[in-house]
């Protein structure tokens, strides 16, 4: 999904505490142990009968918003979802459109009265939106194409831009001035997250990321990884960034990648191994990174994985053996709670879908 420079989150403490961190001693004194991060609880912006959110990105701890859609199986009533909390509960707000948002893939928000969204029109246009609590508003860009796709939106003052395809190669949009420019990318593939001066995806073959500098996109270089993809990036500062996604591998089954940017090249991490698909990376700015995701082998469990030191970490949700599988799409940092929330949805056996928010923060360990 997204952009990332920031992501964020926090809730009540249910505290389900998955590992530790080690027992630091101090002289004349009992062992005390760092407080460790654990999955705290699980809500829902409650949208209509199979739901999913795709994307969260945060103003404060109380303004945050979640895009994604809601009547996922039917084709003419499948429509785009937008959902702000306001720091006691969820809302639904209203997309005002004739044509009708189809579904919303990213969201990105520059302050409680700028919050930008990009997915797809069902006029077959993407769909760009702007909006507040009080709706959305669909913008028109001239020189948009039927066939052109966005999966990823970064917004700040004075300054918009989408990632996608067209015609099979990476697209960008920028919107800046009042002014609307398309840049194609020579590579063939697609870009499905932008953050910053980094846009990732992948060629169809490998892992792509390009990098905005004096003006211009143009690709990086980077290790190679046949049959690799990226599907979120994050950047912390100019000598820290991650991207997350996976590996595809024989018979469908996928490997969980993350590359790391020290301010010179990326590199691949070393991860937990895992069969675990991972979505959205967010950040604290300080050095700290979550990914949400999947792991098949524990699907009735939220997924996370910690960064901190460079050590990664696993963080797993309570089972709940009725509830389903638990896909989290995305995640966001919330300022100053110094946890954060994932937002996807739950299958059930049914394949009914429904939409949910996850909390993880810091929790004392008594």
């Amino acid at each position: 999904m997204t952009r990332r420079l920031r992501r964020r989150a926090l809730f009540l403490c249910v505290a389900t505490i998955v590992s530790g961190l080690p027992v630091v001693s101090a002289a004349h004194a009992e062992p005390v142990r760092t407080p460790i991060e654990a999955w705290q609880r699980s809500t829902s912006v409650r949208l209509s009968a199979d739901s999913s959110l795709t994307d969260v990105d945060a103003v404060s701890a109380n303004e945050v918003w979640a895009v994604g859609q809601q009547q996922i199986w039917d084709v003419w009533e499948n429509r785009g979802a937008v959902g702000r909390w306001n720091g006691t509960g969820w809302s639904e707000v209203p997309i005002r459109d004739a044509t009708g948002a189809g579904p919303l893939r990213s969201v990105s928000a520059v302050s409680a009265g700028q919050v930008w969204t990009v997915g797809d029109g069902h006029d077959g246009l993407p769909y760009l939106g702007r909006g507040d609590a009080s709706g959305f508003d669909r913008v028109r860009v001239p020189g948009m194409r039927a066939g052109d796709w966005f999966g990823g939106i970064d917004a700040r003052a004075g300054r918009v831009v989408a990632a996608g395809s067209r015609d099979g190669k990476g697209l960008l949009l920028t919107g800046q001035d009042g002014k609307w420019t398309f840049h194609q990318i020579e590579e063939k593939g697609s870009l499905y997250a932008v953050a910053g001066s980094f846009a990732v995806g992948d060629t169809g073959k490998a892992p792509l990321i390009m990098r905005y500098a004096e003006g211009e996109w143009t690709s990086m270089e980077l290790p190679s990884i046949p049959g690799g993809y990226l599907r979120d990036v994050y950047i912390d500062s100019a000598k820290r960034a991650v991207a997350v996604g996976g590996v595809y591998g024989d018979l469908g089954v996928s490997e969980p990648l993350a590359l790391v940017w020290n301010g010179k090249r990326w590199t691949r991490a070393e991860l937990p191994e895992s069969r675990a698909r991972l979505y959205g990376v967010t950040g604290d700015g300080k050095g700290r990174f979550w990914v949400s995701g999947y792991d098949p082998d524990h699907d009735g469990e939220a997924f996370l994985l910690r960064n901190e030191k460079k050590q990664w970490e696993v963080i797993r949700g309570g089972p709940e053996k009725t509830r389903g599988s638990v896909r989290l799409q995305a995640v966001t940092y919330l300022p100053g709670k110094g946890g954060v929330w994932a937002v996807g949805h739950v299958v059930d056996a049914a394949e009914r879908y429904s939409d949910v928010v996850e909390s993880f923060g810091r929790s004392s360990a008594k």
